[in-house]
């Protein structure tokens, strides 16, 4: 009897538990079908609207569930760089799109200083096709207003308003938590690694000398740059500007227009007065057709012909980790192995590597660097630089042919680190567990339940002092520098791409569509070549699986944490790091 309960029962279990699951299923599928939305057709005379409302990556995703927002079923399409680059790229040369209308302050996620950069250029050549580039919003971010003020345009609602105020950079200090939670930090780095400053939020409670130092220079010429670009888009001279963004006199609408800042005070059904007056064409409904950016990049094709020879985008978007996987991390012996694949494709003749990194790992940079010094022994190889491509991700950048970057993009950071945190004063104190073991020898288990020992110490400092030799020897190498120049430049620094140019660390200004063009050029293609990306296609249950979990996870920190997301993800990655490291998680934004 209790043999036919318990099988029954187990049945049950059974039968429920399967439903459970094929009505889990039903929902999800029932929730991304319903988000997805049907390829667009795009009519004759269309504006192309950018709102920015998509979510802008720098990298195609792996992620089966890419854009999936597992509490709400609802898919928010992605789009790369690389997308964006050639939806414009074909737009200036599509007969069915008349113009662009740049519909800004409508939300979405938030975009890096250097993908700006790298739209605004490609709205600027745009506008060498002759078509119009208008901007409306009502009420304008620094980086909004930055990309609009590149419009033959500019509009704002009478009502709104506009934040021209300069950039601030600001740093959370952990140290005092660390203190009352008995946690300590010990940090090694070489000793003229003076502006490695990554670990500073751990060891200290407001910002090193030098860390200032660099950082006000750095949000100096990255002011700059923008200030330079509003200044010669609205006819403005500079010692204006510096007066307008000191004293605030700019944040109404009625200052922003006296001042030239915009054309005009509009509702925005009055844009549709303007796109009357700039010639652009009504449907047979007597309305403006738009497109999004989204819905155009879907279809948008290159301009070019399409020959055998490939100049293929390879990617190393997020930190640098051990191992293999997939993901938002660069997983050194997964990218090795793809760095190989491209090198012994016949096909491809010249490589962009597409470096948007913070760094991390030192090891698995190492084993990154290898492959790239192979590949480049065969075929150029170019680096192109997103947002920031800083210690590790310099690391991998610095065997290249060339370099290039934007002049927002945050490089160098030419140093290591090793950070320990003791936990056992911590469990002991506030939860009152304690540790104890034997060992077979002295140094055994280091740290693990003892503070390091002056050996222990030393031993550490000999492995980080190894990898900042390496890192600096291979700088010198790859960028053609005497030793002495490299070690000038080094010590951590950060630079600006505006700077980085200056001092040789990068061999000249542009985006991924810069990069591209170089290795062309270096392959001897002309303009007879296919552009392809290296991206590993979804794999699986098991990877569907793990990607749905860890947006469940990631949507409960967001609810949970708000605002304080970003922090805690830095947090969150600084304190995983293991071993030696090669770390620079700051990655401006222009808001």
């Amino acid at each position: 009897m209790n043999f036919i309960k318990m099988f029954l029962a187990g049945l049950l279990a059974f039968v429920v538990g399967t439903f459970a699951v094929f009505f889990l299923w039903i929902v999800l599928l029932l929730g991304i079908a319903g988000s997805m939305e049907r390829t667009a057709v795009v009519p004759d005379k269309s504006i192309l609207k950018i709102d920015l409302s998509e979510a802008i990556v720098d990298s195609p995703s792996s992620d089966p569930l890419g854009g999936l927002d597992p509490l709400t079923f609802r898919v928010t399409k992605e789009l790369t760089m690389f997308d964006i680059l050639r939806a414009l790229d074909a737009a200036a040369t599509d007969d069915r799109i008349q113009g662009i209308y740049l519909r800004l302050g409508m939300g979405g996620g938030s975009v890096g200083s250097a993908q700006l950069e790298e739209i605004r250029a490609a709205i600027d050549e745009f506008r060498a096709s002759g078509k119009f580039v208008v901007a409306y919003a009502e009420t304008y971010s620094q980086g909004g207003y930055y990309l609009a003020s590149v419009a033959d345009a500019v509009y704002i609602q009478p009502e709104g308003g506009l934040d021209w105020s300069g950039f601030a950079f600001n740093l959370m200090f952990y140290k005092g938590l660390l203190d009352k939670l008995d946690l300590k930090a010990e940090v090694f780095r070489p000793t003229v690694c003076t502006y490695k400053s990554a670990v500073e939020p751990y060891i200290l409670t407001k910002m090193s000398d030098a860390n200032r130092r660099q950082m006000q220079e750095l949000v100096d010429s990255m002011w700059e740059t923008v200030s330079e670009a509003v200044c010669a888009s609205r006819g403005i001279d500079a010692a204006t500007m510096k007066r307008l963004t000191d004293d605030l006199e700019v944040t109404l609408p009625e200052e922003a227009l006296e001042h030239g800042f915009v054309d005009g005070l509009l509702y925005e059904d009055q844009m549709e007065d303007v796109f009357d007056e700039l010639g652009a064409e009504r449907d047979a409904d007597d309305e403006f057709a738009f497109v999004s950016l989204g819905d155009y990049a879907g279809q948008a094709t290159d301009n070019r012909s399409f020959g055998a020879d490939r100049v293929t985008v390879v990617y190393a978007d997020g930190g640098i980790v051990d191992g293999e996987g997939s993901g938002k991390d660069v997983y050194g012996n997964t990218l090795a192995a793809t760095l190989r694949d491209v090198r012994e494709d016949e096909r491809v003749k010249a490589v962009v590597l597409r470096v948007n990194s913070p760094g991390g790992s030192a090891l698995a940079s190492d084993v990154i660097w290898r492959e790239i010094q192979l590949l480049k022994a065969e075929k150029p190889v170019i680096v192109s630089m997103g947002d920031y491509a800083a210690s590790g991700g310099y690391y991998i950048s610095c065997p290249a042919d060339a370099i290039v970057a934007d002049r927002m993009t945050l490089t160098g950071s030419i140093g290591v680190f090793g950070m320990y945190l003791y936990t056992p004063d911590a469990l002991k104190n506030k939860l009152g567990i304690t540790l104890d073991g034997v060992k077979s020898n002295r140094s055994a288990g280091m740290g693990a339940i003892a503070p390091l020992t002056a050996v222990e110490r030393a031993a550490i400092m000999r492995g980080v002092d190894k990898v900042y030799d390496t890192f600096t020897t291979y700088v010198a190498e790859g960028r053609n520098l005497p030793i002495e120049r490299v070690l000038e430049i080094a010590g951590g620094r950060v630079w600006s791409g505006a700077d980085a140019l200056e001092i040789g660390l990068i061999d000249g200004y542009g985006g991924l569509k810069a990069a591209i063009a170089v290795a062309a050029d270096k392959a001897g293609l002309g303009d007879d070549f296919r552009v392809t990306e290296a991206v590993e296609p979804p794999s699986g249950f098991a990877a569907f699986m793990a990607s749905l979990n860890m947006r469940i996870a990631a949507a409960f920190e967001r609810s949970e944490l708000g605002t304080m997301m970003g922090e805690y993800r830095q947090v969150k990655e600084a304190l995983s790091q293991q071993g030696i490291v090669m770390y620079e998680p700051r990655r401006l934004l222009v808001e």
